[in-house]
């Protein structure tokens, strides 16, 4: 059986396709994806000739050149965290790694961010404004995190009723997103880690202080 060279690069374009989904690490996933689908353009190309018209009737061409931006894009955004979170020092301040990859929500003072006993889905960073946790009186100000211990427990539910003392810009990332990050870089479950730790450390101090305290 004759086998030309776009029938080899058709086939190399599916061997591609294959291994991407063979891949557990997102960068090896995303790069096979981007060159199966340049490889599967390219094949798709020549298979028609450089007919103009044939080549936008086909289907394997009009999804491939869909796919190609799009996994370009989540390929950019993976090394982007990557490099992001291996820069990271365990001083690094939560700003430099975690703040790119959250969602801004402005709050009016008196609103209650969530409530005790709420479900914990989210974690909350302070980038201005002041919050209090209603139950001990306690405030957060700018670049502090609060929601990482409720949303890693295993309740996920808020231990506290958080408020807002003073009009706040918040940024937001959702347990989802956080899971999602972790897939593509594990190396973020110690700066989670790290968080869960200081939070605890801060409590045992505060509370080490109070009146009373033994």
């Amino acid at each position: 059986m004759h086998v030309d060279y776009v029938t080899i690069i058709g086939l190399l374009g599916c061997l591609l396709y294959l291994a991407s989904h063979a891949q557990k690490d997102m960068i090896h996933l995303r790069v096979l994806a981007v060159a199966s689908n340049v490889i599967f353009i390219s094949f798709s190309v020549l298979h028609v000739q450089f007919d103009i018209v044939k080549l936008l009737g086909a289907p394997e061409f009009l999804l491939n050149a869909i796919l190609l931006p799009i996994n370009s894009k989540r390929l950019s955004e993976i090394i982007r965290l990557t490099k992001q979170i291996e820069q990271a020092t365990v001083a690094s301040p939560v700003s430099e790694w975690l703040l790119p990859h959250m969602y801004l929500r402005k709050h009016k003072a008196g609103e209650v961010l969530f409530r005790k006993g709420d479900l914990a889905n989210e974690i909350v960073y302070v980038a201005m404004g002041r919050l209090k946790l209603q139950e001990i009186g306690h405030y957060l100000d700018p670049g502090e995190l609060i929601g990482e211990i409720g949303l890693f427990s295993i309740e996920k539910v808020r231990t506290m009723t958080v408020i807002c003392e003073t009009d706040c810009e918040l940024y937001t990332m959702t347990d989802e997103m956080i899971y999602r990050l972790y897939y593509q870089n594990p190396k973020l479950g110690f700066f989670f880690m790290r968080l869960i730790v200081e939070r605890l450390l801060a409590d045992v101090r505060r509370r080490a202080i109070e009146p009373g305290a033994v």
